[in-house]
Protein backbone atom coordinates (compact mmCIF):
# COMPACT_ATOMS: atom_id res chain seq x y z
CA UNK A 1 0.00 0.00 0.00
CA UNK A 2 1.34 3.47 0.77
CA UNK A 3 2.53 5.91 3.44
CA UNK A 4 1.72 9.52 2.58
CA UNK A 5 2.71 12.50 4.75
CA UNK A 6 1.35 16.04 4.53
CA UNK A 7 3.40 18.75 6.28
CA UNK A 8 3.42 22.52 6.55
CA UNK A 9 2.86 25.40 8.96
CA UNK A 10 -0.40 26.19 10.68
CA UNK A 11 -3.18 27.41 8.38
CA UNK A 12 -1.75 25.68 5.31
CA UNK A 13 -4.65 23.25 4.80
CA UNK A 14 -3.08 20.02 6.11
CA UNK A 15 -6.22 18.73 7.84
CA UNK A 16 -8.39 19.79 4.88
CA UNK A 17 -6.17 17.69 2.59
CA UNK A 18 -6.24 14.76 5.02
CA UNK A 19 -10.05 14.80 5.09
CA UNK A 20 -10.20 15.08 1.29
CA UNK A 21 -7.93 12.08 0.81
CA UNK A 22 -9.77 9.90 3.33
CA UNK A 23 -13.13 10.86 1.80
CA UNK A 24 -11.78 9.78 -1.63
CA UNK A 25 -11.01 6.35 -0.24
CA UNK A 26 -14.45 6.08 1.36
CA UNK A 27 -16.06 7.11 -1.93
CA UNK A 28 -14.13 4.24 -3.55
CA UNK A 29 -15.90 1.91 -1.06
CA UNK A 30 -12.90 1.54 1.24
CA UNK A 31 -13.21 1.72 5.00
CA UNK A 32 -11.53 4.92 6.16
CA UNK A 33 -10.92 6.47 9.57
CA UNK A 34 -9.07 9.43 11.01
CA UNK A 35 -7.28 9.45 14.36
CA UNK A 36 -6.42 12.55 16.37
CA UNK A 37 -4.49 13.20 19.59
CA UNK A 38 -6.77 13.58 22.61
CA UNK A 39 -5.14 16.85 23.66
CA UNK A 40 -6.47 18.59 20.54
CA UNK A 41 -9.93 19.66 21.69
CA UNK A 42 -9.97 23.04 19.95
CA UNK A 43 -13.22 22.57 18.08
CA UNK A 44 -14.47 19.03 18.88
CA UNK A 45 -13.45 15.95 20.83
CA UNK A 46 -14.99 13.49 18.36
CA UNK A 47 -14.03 15.11 15.06
CA UNK A 48 -11.06 16.60 13.31
CA UNK A 49 -12.04 20.15 12.46
CA UNK A 50 -10.23 22.55 10.15
CA UNK A 51 -9.75 26.20 11.06
CA UNK A 52 -12.47 27.10 8.54
CA UNK A 53 -14.98 24.60 9.99
CA UNK A 54 -14.72 21.45 7.82
CA UNK A 55 -15.43 18.42 10.05
CA UNK A 56 -14.84 14.67 9.90
CA UNK A 57 -15.52 12.04 12.57
CA UNK A 58 -12.34 10.88 14.31
CA UNK A 59 -11.07 8.45 16.88
CA UNK A 60 -9.44 10.27 19.76
CA UNK A 61 -6.29 8.59 21.11
CA UNK A 62 -3.77 9.59 23.74
CA UNK A 63 -0.53 11.00 22.31
CA UNK A 64 1.42 8.26 24.10
CA UNK A 65 2.79 4.77 23.47
CA UNK A 66 -0.51 3.35 24.70
CA UNK A 67 -2.45 5.63 22.38
CA UNK A 68 -0.32 4.57 19.42
CA UNK A 69 -0.94 0.89 20.28
CA UNK A 70 -4.68 1.63 20.51
CA UNK A 71 -4.59 3.29 17.07
CA UNK A 72 -2.95 0.20 15.58
CA UNK A 73 -5.41 -2.13 17.32
CA UNK A 74 -8.47 -0.20 16.07
CA UNK A 75 -7.09 0.06 12.52
CA UNK A 76 -6.38 -3.66 12.44
CA UNK A 77 -9.43 -5.05 14.25
CA UNK A 78 -11.94 -2.85 12.44
CA UNK A 79 -10.46 -3.65 9.05
CA UNK A 80 -9.74 -0.04 8.18
CA UNK A 81 -8.30 0.28 4.66
CA UNK A 82 -7.34 3.98 4.82
CA UNK A 83 -5.85 5.25 8.09
CA UNK A 84 -5.58 9.01 8.57
CA UNK A 85 -3.66 10.58 11.46
CA UNK A 86 -3.90 14.28 12.27
CA UNK A 87 -1.40 16.37 14.26
CA UNK A 88 1.39 13.78 14.15
CA UNK A 89 3.82 16.15 15.88
CA UNK A 90 2.01 15.50 19.19
CA UNK A 91 2.67 11.75 19.08
CA UNK A 92 5.77 9.93 20.34
CA UNK A 93 8.24 8.36 17.90
CA UNK A 94 6.52 4.97 18.29
CA UNK A 95 3.97 6.31 15.82
CA UNK A 96 6.60 6.14 13.07
CA UNK A 97 7.13 2.41 13.43
CA UNK A 98 3.39 1.66 13.70
CA UNK A 99 2.37 3.72 10.66
CA UNK A 100 5.26 2.34 8.65
CA UNK A 101 4.14 -1.20 9.52
CA UNK A 102 0.46 -0.46 8.76
CA UNK A 103 1.41 0.98 5.36
CA UNK A 104 2.28 -2.50 4.10
CA UNK A 105 -1.40 -3.50 4.25
CA UNK A 106 -3.26 -0.18 4.33
CA UNK A 107 -3.16 3.29 2.86
CA UNK A 108 -1.78 5.53 5.60
CA UNK A 109 -2.06 9.33 5.40
CA UNK A 110 -0.52 11.39 8.20
CA UNK A 111 -0.31 15.14 8.60
CA UNK A 112 1.39 17.56 10.95
CA UNK A 113 3.46 20.64 11.47
CA UNK A 114 6.82 20.87 9.73
CA UNK A 115 8.46 23.08 12.38
CA UNK A 116 7.80 24.13 15.96
CA UNK A 117 7.30 27.79 16.89
CA UNK A 118 11.08 27.76 17.50
CA UNK A 119 11.59 26.80 13.80
CA UNK A 120 12.91 23.39 14.85
CA UNK A 121 11.71 20.15 13.22
CA UNK A 122 9.41 17.78 15.09
CA UNK A 123 11.14 14.41 15.28
CA UNK A 124 8.02 12.28 14.67
CA UNK A 125 7.05 14.39 11.66
CA UNK A 126 10.52 14.26 10.13
CA UNK A 127 10.96 10.51 10.72
CA UNK A 128 7.63 9.81 9.00
CA UNK A 129 8.52 12.18 6.18
CA UNK A 130 11.74 10.40 5.30
CA UNK A 131 9.98 7.00 5.33
CA UNK A 132 7.01 8.18 3.26
CA UNK A 133 6.24 7.04 -0.27
CA UNK A 134 4.76 10.47 -0.96
CA UNK A 135 5.25 13.82 0.79
CA UNK A 136 3.07 16.86 0.22
CA UNK A 137 4.53 20.11 1.54
CA UNK A 138 1.87 22.80 1.93
CA UNK A 139 2.47 26.44 2.66
CA UNK A 140 0.23 29.18 4.00
CA UNK A 141 0.14 32.91 3.30
CA UNK A 142 2.25 35.15 5.51
CA UNK A 143 -0.04 37.39 7.56
CA UNK A 144 2.54 40.17 7.50
CA UNK A 145 3.57 40.47 3.83
CA UNK A 146 1.50 37.99 1.80
CA UNK A 147 4.48 35.87 0.70
CA UNK A 148 4.56 32.09 0.99
CA UNK A 149 4.58 31.14 4.69
CA UNK A 150 6.54 28.08 5.81
CA UNK A 151 6.80 28.87 9.51
CA UNK A 152 4.44 29.13 12.46
CA UNK A 153 4.83 32.09 14.83
CA UNK A 154 3.46 31.60 18.35
CA UNK A 155 2.32 34.82 19.98
CA UNK A 156 1.78 35.82 23.58
CA UNK A 157 -0.05 39.15 23.95
CA UNK A 158 0.79 39.91 20.31
CA UNK A 159 4.55 39.34 20.70
CA UNK A 160 6.65 36.27 19.74
CA UNK A 161 6.61 33.63 22.48
CA UNK A 162 9.93 33.23 24.31
CA UNK A 163 12.11 30.27 23.36
CA UNK A 164 11.65 28.63 26.77
CA UNK A 165 7.86 28.48 26.33
CA UNK A 166 6.34 24.99 26.34
CA UNK A 167 6.82 23.17 23.03
CA UNK A 168 3.17 22.12 22.81
CA UNK A 169 0.39 24.65 23.26
CA UNK A 170 -2.83 23.83 21.40
CA UNK A 171 -4.48 26.85 19.86
CA UNK A 172 -5.65 28.64 16.75
CA UNK A 173 -5.59 32.18 15.37
CA UNK A 174 -5.48 33.60 18.89
CA UNK A 175 -2.00 32.10 19.45
CA UNK A 176 -0.45 31.41 16.05
CA UNK A 177 0.28 33.09 12.74
CA UNK A 178 1.71 31.73 9.50
CA UNK A 179 4.82 33.67 8.51
CA UNK A 180 7.38 33.64 5.72
CA UNK A 181 11.09 33.22 6.39
CA UNK A 182 11.65 37.01 6.40
CA UNK A 183 8.73 37.96 8.68
CA UNK A 184 9.24 35.11 11.15
CA UNK A 185 10.78 36.38 14.40
CA UNK A 186 12.94 33.74 16.12
CA UNK A 187 12.10 33.46 19.82
CA UNK A 188 14.64 34.89 22.24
Amino acid sequence: MVLEVIIGPMFSGKTTELIRLIEREVFAKKKGAIFKPSLDRRYSEKEVVTHNGLRYKAYQVLPSRGGVRRLEKIATEKGIDAVGVDEIQFFPEELVEVLDRLSFTKKVIACGLNLSFRAEPFRTTMELTVRADKVTYLSAVCVRCGREATRTQRLISGKPAPKDSPLFVVGGKELYEPRCRLCYEPPK
